[in-house]
């Protein structure tokens, strides 16, 4: 049996009094694309700050990669996740051209050095990374001059520079419109089919805006876990209504999904 990429156990986080998770219980097989789904507030960016080792919980137990928090360094884990957030945005110089900042993730560094561009195969590295999301013909465009969807495209392929394990992504259609957000998941569907590719799990608050290549799905409401299984199982009317407190029709065409409110 092949031992899951991470596993939570009684997870919980709470700041400042407030409860973010509680009780989480969940595992992400290699190969299980995850979608984690629910209303602002659920917890969603602190489960994803967990599997990125960049947070540790108040209680219970967390395996990332046969690492268990708190009996081993997770520094070293972190060379094989990618972690995708606007949050992040603040680490990088937007003013430099695509390439140069691809390749410097792959060395696990925000600000290229001056020379990066010299070494064939980190050019050869993150050219691959920038075409596997459409985006080759970007490596000499200055990040600050992109759309939002072209810069999204950007964060994802430093992310996959590093050929990660685990891809995790932080509301990733945030702010695209409906081509934009049409084209990368076109791009995200490629990418979960390919052979060889990271287990993705991807946050969201919108059905519509999962690739079909998800596999698995995890509800949260007010920080706690109120679904998580095989995708078919999880969308149903009954979880999704019972996850964002309103009666939906969920509905699911050659495996895109989308949800709807009741008529009244």
């Amino acid at each position: 049996m092949t031992a899951p990429l991470a596993r939570l156990v009684g997870v919980g986080v709470r700041r400042g009094g407030a409860r973010l998770l509680d009780r989480i219980d969940l595992e992400v097989a290699p190969g299980h694309h995850l979608a984690v789904l629910g209303p602002n507030g659920s917890g969603k960016t602190t489960l994803l700050r967990i599997l990125a080792t960049e947070l540790y919980p108040t209680s219970g137990e967390v395996e990332v990669l046969g690492t268990r928090f708190g009996r081993g360094d997770l520094r070293p884990l972190r060379r094989r996740i990618g972690f995708v957030s606007l949050a992040l945005d603040r680490l990088v110089d937007a003013r430099l051209p695509a390439l140069p900042l691809v390749a410097a993730a792959r060395l696990g560094a925000t600000w290229p050095s001056p020379r990066i561009l010299d070494d064939p195969a980190m050019v050869a590295a993150a050219t691959t990374a920038l075409a596997q999301v459409g985006a080759a013909h970007l490596a000499e465009r200055r990040v600050d001059t992109l759309s939002q969807g072209e810069r999204q495209r950007v964060r994802i392929a430093r992310a996959l520079s590093i050929d990660p394990d685990l891809l995790l992504l932080d509301e990733p259609f945030a702010g695209l419109d409906l081509g934009g957000r049409e084209s990368l998941l076109a791009d995200l569907d490629g990418l979960l089919h390919r052979e060889g590719g990271p287990t993705l799990v991807l946050v969201t608050h919108h059905l519509e805006e999962l690739p079909v290549g998800m596999s698995h799905a995890a509800l949260l409401r007010a920080g706690g876990l109120v679904a998580a299984g095989e995708l078919p199982r999880v969308l149903t009317d009954g979880w999704v209504s019972a996850t964002f407190g309103v009666d939906v029709a969920v509905e699911a065409v050659e495996g895109r999904y989308t949800a709807r409110v009741r008529a009244r």
